[in-house]
């Protein structure tokens, strides 16, 4: 069986769907010798990269985002033209956009199924936000509009996979009727606990002995609601002076926040990117707490694997997030804002992290592992494959 991923949401740094897809390419490496993968990106120049029975296609693209370096794919000729010459069994599509469409319509020329992967639920995540500010009647006029669009382009695919139960009953909620739930894994090879090393880390940073260390991978956006994980550090360093430090690893628009509120204190580090899944399960295991403060998460990818490397979470309870913690969510915050959130990194700091982060690791490496999670999507492209209707 040949797979062909294509998808906007890719930057060589780092980024969520850009570790699904690489973790895919691996497990078809390592346990599925009978299949290809064929892979479809924008990038910086229109290239070939071919290692065993793996390919990545690389279309030149104009960039949207320098600091991810994440790029618009515009060329769709260049992306018909590379389905019609691989002929993919099957064509998983990470986009709900032009691309999204495009795949579509190259899957009813060739005949072959289109698997829809919903990473991103942006109504909520970018379109009601840019919405509110015409006001309730149109907000609501609008998220209407984007659910019919939802409907419309995602019933017309072979199946629609999400990263949670909460999203998919959202989605059939919508009147999306092919939903299949496939939480997403961790690679417990590079992610688990392992104390050696973590004080150089904390040292390198400035972490003294008596400090908390609390962490935040992810990028700098509205979306990700860092403006609220940034006014709370700045209020829990006025309540509580130099007992913690926050590690951010991550960029985006809102950098400039990040910049000053660290010129205020000494007790922030940033680190624009960790490309290394190597590097970045060491500054898990250095920290004592990751903070998530996300309320619009598909999956929550980062809260898994520090977990899995034996770091606790503490955030915003309410998004889809909630599935994957592996302890108790007693100390998170209820309501969406800086207090509650200072308020939850206070009273989860005061538990016995290492005990609660021990905990954690081993449930989640027990429940979450890329090869039985590629098993499953496997299983579904085969079967997607044998109701396909080809003429």
């Amino acid at each position: 069986m040949k797979i062909c991923d294509v998808t906007q949401f890719y930057s060589p740094l780092s980024g969520g769907v850009k570790r699904y897809l690489h973790e895919k390419i691996d497990y078809i490496d390592k346990h599925a010798s009978h299949d290809e993968h064929v892979l479809i990106v924008p990038g910086a120049k229109t290239k070939l990269n071919a290692n065993g029975r793996s390919r990545v296609y690389t279309i030149r693209s104009p960039v949207v985002s320098r600091a991810a370096q994440y790029r618009v794919l515009l060329n769709l000729r260049a992306v018909e033209r590379i389905l019609e010459q691989e002929r993919p069994d099957v064509i998983e599509s990470a986009d709900p956009y032009q691309l999204g469409w495009k795949a579509l319509k190259v899957g009813r020329v060739l005949r072959v199924p289109v698997v829809g992967f919903y990473h991103s639920h942006f109504p909520e995540a970018y379109v009601r936000k840019s919405a509110m500010l015409l006001g309730k009647t149109a907000t609501h006029r609008v998220m209407k509009l984007s659910r019919a669009y939802v409907r419309k382009l995602y019933n017309q695919h072979a199946a629609t996979v999400v990263a949670s139960d909460r999203l998919g009953r959202v989605l059939r909620d919508w009147g999306v009727h092919n939903v299949r739930v496939l939480s997403l894994g961790v690679n417990t090879e590079i992610f688990c606990p392992d104390g050696s090393g973590t004080e150089a880390i904390r040292r390198s940073l400035g972490v003294n002995s008596g400090q908390t260390l609390l962490l935040y991978v992810g990028r700098l956006a509205k979306e990700k609601n860092t403006a609220t994980l940034l006014r709370a550090f700045k209020s829990l360093q006025c309540r509580r002076p130099n007992e913690f430090h926050l590690l951010v690893i991550g960029d985006g628009p809102e950098r400039t926040q990040l910049r000053k509120l660290q010129l205020r204190t000494g007790n922030l580090s940033w680190i624009r990117y960790c490309a290394d899944p190597c590097e970045l399960a060491g500054f898990y295991r250095a920290a004592d707490l990751f903070v998530h403060p996300g309320v619009q998460e598909t999956f929550g990818l980062a809260a898994l694997e520090c977990q899995v490397c034996g770091t606790p979470v503490v955030g915003i309870r309410g998004s889809c997030m909630d599935n994957v913690i592996c302890h108790d969510q007693e100390s998170w915050a209820v309501e969406n804002s800086p207090d509650a959130l200072v308020n939850a990194i206070e009273a989860c700091s005061g538990r016995k992290l290492s005990v609660l982060g021990r905990n954690a690791a081993r449930v989640a490496r027990s429940l979450y592992s890329w090869p039985r999670v590629f098993d499953e999507l496997f299983c579904i492209y085969r079967e997607v494959r044998s109701k396909y209707r080809r003429f």
